[in-house]
């Protein structure tokens, strides 16, 4: 299945908390979207690997995903080498998607930095047509994406690109609370954790309403992009 949009996360939850209000808005607009999670959160303080697939599995239902699929590299200790660069590289090639969504360039967990790194690595590696990669005993063609661009997630970051996501906040935030073993819960008897606190989940909602108020919408949702973005006319700027 070729996907229109492809968006990698470290770990289970990092897309939703990141982009999916965008996704799910591209999805309202007959976008065919995927997610790649490249671990399975089994470092995670609160919930199990079960339950965090549970809760992926239903956070995708929640925004109509096409297609999810986890890597199971090895939570905190995953390596930007050839070995899972051409794990993601397959996926790549299998999914063939125009845009790739990825983690921050740096933030307050070690995996998103790295992860950022390794897909944005795997995004031009899958372009050169001497790597070899196979998926279900086929050799893959080569691709690359078009453009690849950064969500924001823990540390505040001055993004290249803001989408308007007005109208799919409380899908965004529908999509996040299907992790309820990560956030706030008034019934848990877990360890507080950074991001179990009301407030942290407020930040989610409230980060969204601000980079909205920079466009002037409802919501919006910030990317970086390492490379430099293009549009075909001035009016394409133009709400």
């Amino acid at each position: 299945m070729k996907l229109d949009i492809l968006a990698f996360g470290a770990h289970p939850d990092d897309v939703e908390l990141g982009c999916s209000g965008s996704l799910a808005k591209a999805i309202s607009q007959g976008k065919k979207v995927g997610i790649v999670d490249l671990t399975q959160g089994e470092l995670g303080t609160r919930g199990t690997v079960d339950l965090r697939k549970k809760e992926a599995a239903e956070a995708a239902k929640i925004l109509k995903i096409d297609n999810r699929v986890n890597l199971s590299f090895r939570d905190g200790f995953f390596l930007n080498d050839e070995a899972h660069q051409l794990q993601a590289i397959t996926q790549i090639r299998k999914f063939k998607p125009d845009v790739v969504l990825c983690n921050a360039q740096t933030d307050r967990h070690i995996d998103h930095g790295r992860g950022s790194q390794l897909v944005n690595d795997a995004c031009f590696l899958s372009g050169l047509q001497k790597i070899k990669t196979t998926h279900l005993d086929q050799d893959q063609e080569a691709w690359r994406p078009k453009i690849v661009l950064e969500y924001i997630q823990w540390n505040e970051v001055v993004p290249n690109i803001i989408v308007d996501i007005s109208g799919f906040l409380e899908t965004k935030m529908e999509a996040v609370m299907a992790y309820s073993s990560q956030f706030y819960d008034t019934e848990s008897k877990a360890s507080e954790t950074p991001i179990t606190s009301i407030n942290f989940l407020e930040s989610v909602r409230y980060r969204a309403k601000n980079l909205g108020r920079l466009i002037y919408t409802e919501a919006g949702e910030g990317f970086t992009s390492r490379q430099p973005l293009s549009i075909d006319l001035f009016d394409s700027l133009l709400r």
